[in-house]
């Protein structure tokens, strides 16, 4: 499968043009032009909030906070490292499947090798279902559903290895240049990124509407062989949380890679892009996130004087 995979990449080039600008019925995307090239990493001092990087803690190997307004970060850690990435994967996967234009309500039934071939891979849907394209697109976003992302590569267009190739055209089409992909799910390790590439690909992947849907669903029902409903929830619990502003999400895990998880989120009226890789614990990604938030909320906001003096100030819109 590698091996097929490193062929069609020599050939990726010829993807490119058709996947970095496409738009798809129901999802609206237009790359934003400066996402193909280096964004700035230097953290510098915002003119925004008087924020102190050594305030934060977190615990995560790798962490990046991106302010969407300003284009640099607010907080770097390990930003450049390259690890594995996970389930997070499977955000590249949804943008490549719904660049292809493919109809959404084309039914794709699960099959028996879906799974067999990767390792580690658990999976709720059973040998049988048949789904739309759509809603194993929501699974594999929402529910991280292994299946649901191999069913889908298996119906691209010349199938998974067509697919994977399409993934590494469009990480070089977005400038991530320390990006790599081998498969659809994030199973294997050798899907590796850096928080920084990742910040691309979160920026690019919250233009597409159903990606912004489908990654903050609660919570599914889905018809199973045997008419019953099958319950599926998203993998991020802070989308069920009423005091979080999320636009996106997307979660990951597997031995090698640990916890992770990427976020598109307003905190206090600012959009911003959170990466967090190799979380050490279950729940240590999701503690990460709240102490960016409380970061962020408590730090004295900064006022621009008219003559380029800054003074600090209350909390204003």
């Amino acid at each position: 499968m590698k091996k097929q995979v490193l062929v069609l990449i020599l050939f990726g080039q010829a993807l490119v043009a058709t996947v970095a600008h496409a738009e798809t019925a129901g999802s609206s995307l237009k790359l934003n032009e400066s996402l193909a090239v280096p964004l700035s990493f230097k953290v510098e001092p915002s003119r925004v909030w008087s924020l102190k990087p050594s305030l934060l803690k977190v615990r995560s190997h790798a962490a990046l906070v991106f302010d969407e307004q300003t284009q640099r970060p607010l907080y770097d850690k390990h930003g450049q490292v390259v690890m594995p990435i996970a389930s997070i994967t499977k955000l590249m996967t949804a943008m490549v499947v719904l660049d292809a234009h493919l109809p959404m309500n084309a039914e794709i039934t699960v099959e028996k090798d879906n799974l067999n071939k990767i390792k580690r891979a658990k999976s709720r849907l059973r040998d049988g279902m048949t789904l739309t394209r759509g809603e194993m697109l929501r699974l594999a976003l929402m529910a991280s559903e292994n299946r649901a992302a191999l069913a889908l590569a298996r119906s691209y267009p010349g199938g998974t290895a067509a697919l994977v190739a399409a993934m590494n055209a469009k990480a070089r089409a977005l400038g991530m240049e320390n990006t790599r992909f081998f498969e659809p799910t994030g199973l294997d390790s050798d899907n590796v990124s850096t928080a920084q590439d990742l910040v691309k690909m979160v920026a690019a992947a919250g233009r597409y509407t159903l990606i912004h849907q489908y990654t903050t669903t609660a919570s599914i029902l889905v018809d199973n062989l045997n008419g019953h409903t099958i319950r599926f929830g998203n993998t991020n619990p802070l989308v069920r949380n009423a005091s979080w502003d999320i636009s996106l999400s997307k979660t990951g895990f597997i031995n090698e890679a640990g916890q992770c998880m990427v976020m598109q989120a307003t905190i206090r009226h600012r959009p911003v892009i959170i990466v967090l890789l190799d979380s050490w614990g279950k729940f240590t990604r999701v503690g990460d996130a709240n102490r960016i938030r409380q970061w962020m909320e408590s730090a004295p906001r900064r006022y621009v004087e008219p003559h380029g003096g800054v003074r600090l100030a209350g909390d204003f819109h």
